[in-house]
């Protein structure tokens, strides 16, 4: 069996006509895989934010500078951008239940392959190819960390696939912003996890470890998940629900359409996803730029302590749970499945944190300021790309429509970090507030493109 047969998409069953027992099974499958797919999205972010913490351990046992230790991040950056949209289109027409698991478990290889590096090259004097031993463990570190950011870009797309077969329009926003959420939690739990593990058992256990977890809870996901529900012999969700179907193609009759041609009607020749892709880039400009030069903002910006810095980050990821679920429920149960009225305001907000946390003198408001910044970037950040991409396209191309979205996204994630250094090297901090509010202003001026558009096609 080649790997194209072994991930193929299972075939369509015939639909079970017994209304009790489709019930039954919907409201256990449902449940079922959603925790499935935000615990598996939890051990991805175990995996990939165990670097943070393991970066002071490499600096210190082979005394890279800070530039060397910067292309491991580039490296992820470059893999993770680019196979989103790979991983996406694969991920459309191959069964969640097998994709989503391999993809964790060769996370996890990758993960110990990291690790393993350094026991199997001992750093020395001795050359290999006429290069220090430390620059090719370093090379080693690159291409692992890299190879490890393509496997987890693997991992969104499903779950893309999975929510947006499973939960219909009017349900889908509150779902994918509970989903969205794992990855706060995936975030603290591994700077908790991995930061013990540094701590007491030296830098490569944070790779040992995450990466052993991973393979575990990818058995457990290969039990736990299972591919649309047609294949379970389950009417379509939105013939469930008894509500039409955002695209007609979705709406369950026969398309006899190449995936090729669905592609380039609903992605490439869709004027509402390169949009929204476009938006994306200033969105994730605004995100890594809070996330990664925060601390260094008020460190020299406001002469805090770094201790004191990092104290007040931290509430960025905290409360931006808090702002993911609430854009999801307001966009579902006051805006009826609109998605870009909560996008706007949530923009609109950004914009006023970043203005207040610029002028602000009360060291205690900050705490609140990156808070609330944290929740009005995570609420755009988990819908335009994510949920506003999947809903602009057509199911069928699900996992393609965000791994599109996603790879612009990690444009900007560069972006920043480029963009970021060089404003505040040419006018201060000054010039990096000013950037990120640029580009929410940019990203508001699209959203209200997309508002007005959307306005007129319900008319």
């Amino acid at each position: 069996m080649g790997l194209r047969e072994f991930f193929k998409e299972p075939p369509v069953q015939a639909t079970i006509a017994d209304a009790g027992k489709v019930k039954s099974m919907y409201a256990h499958w449902r449940l079922r895989i959603f925790y499935a797919c935000f615990i598996g999205y939890t051990v991805f972010y175990l995996c990939k934010k165990n670097i943070a913490v393991a970066l002071p351990g490499l600096s210190e046992e082979y005394g890279y500078s800070n530039t060397e230790l910067g292309l491991l991040g580039s490296s992820l950056y470059l893999t993770y951008g680019i196979g989103k949209f790979v991983n996406g289109v694969l991920a459309d027409g191959s069964d969640v239940r097998k994709f989503l698991p391999t993809a964790l478990i060769m996370t996890a290889i990758a993960n110990l392959c990291f690790g393993l590096s350094a026991v199997f090259v001992t750093p020395g004097e001795v050359s290999f190819f006429g290069l220090p031993t430390n620059t090719i463990l370093l090379w080693l570190f690159v291409f692992f960390w890299g190879a490890s950011g393509w496997f987890q870009s693997a991992g969104f797309p499903a779950v893309a696939k999975s929510l947006t077969y499973w939960y219909s329009n009017s349900e889908r926003g509150t779902k994918w912003s509970l989903w969205s959420c794992s990855h706060q939690v995936g975030t603290f739990l591994s700077v908790i996890i991995s930061g013990f593990l540094v701590a007491h058992f030296g830098w490569k256990m944070a790779f040992f470890a995450p990466g052993i977890l991973a393979i575990i809870v990818a058995i457990w996901l290969f039990d736990r998940l299972r591919d649309r529900p047609q294949s379970l012999g389950l009417p379509d969700i939105e013939t469930y629900n008894e509500e039409p179907a955002a695209k007609k193609a979705d709406a369950g009759e026969a398309d006899n359409r190449s995936y090729a041609q669905i592609f380039k009607e609903n992605i490439l020749c869709n004027k509402t996803i390169w949009m929204l892709a476009i938006a994306y880039i200033f969105v994730y400009i605004i995100r890594f730029g809070a996330e990664d030069w925060m601390i260094k903002y008020l460190n020299e910006a406001k002469d805090n302590s770094l201790e004191l810095a990092a104290m007040k980050l931290s509430s960025l990821p905290l409360v931006g749970i808090a702002g993911t679920i609430c854009a999801g429920l307001i966009s579902d149960k006051i805006f009826k499945g609109k998605r870009a009225p909560v996008n706007l305001i949530y923009l609109v907000g950004v914009v006023c944190c970043l203005l207040l946390l610029k002028f602000n003198t009360i060291s205690n408001i900050d705490f609140v300021l990156i808070g609330l910044l944290g929740a009005f970037t995570y609420g755009p950040q988990m819908m335009i790309g994510g949920l506003c991409a999947v809903e602009s396209s057509s199911k069928k191309v699900a996992s393609a429509a965000t791994g599109f979205t996603g790879t612009f996204g990690y444009v900007g994630a560069v972006l920043s970090a480029t963009g970021t250094g060089f404003m505040v090297d040419k006018f201060g901090w000054n010039g990096a507030i000013a950037f990120w509010i640029v580009s929410a202003i940019i990203c508001i001026t699209i959203c209200t493109i997309l508002l007005i558009d959307e306005r007129k096609r319900t008319k």
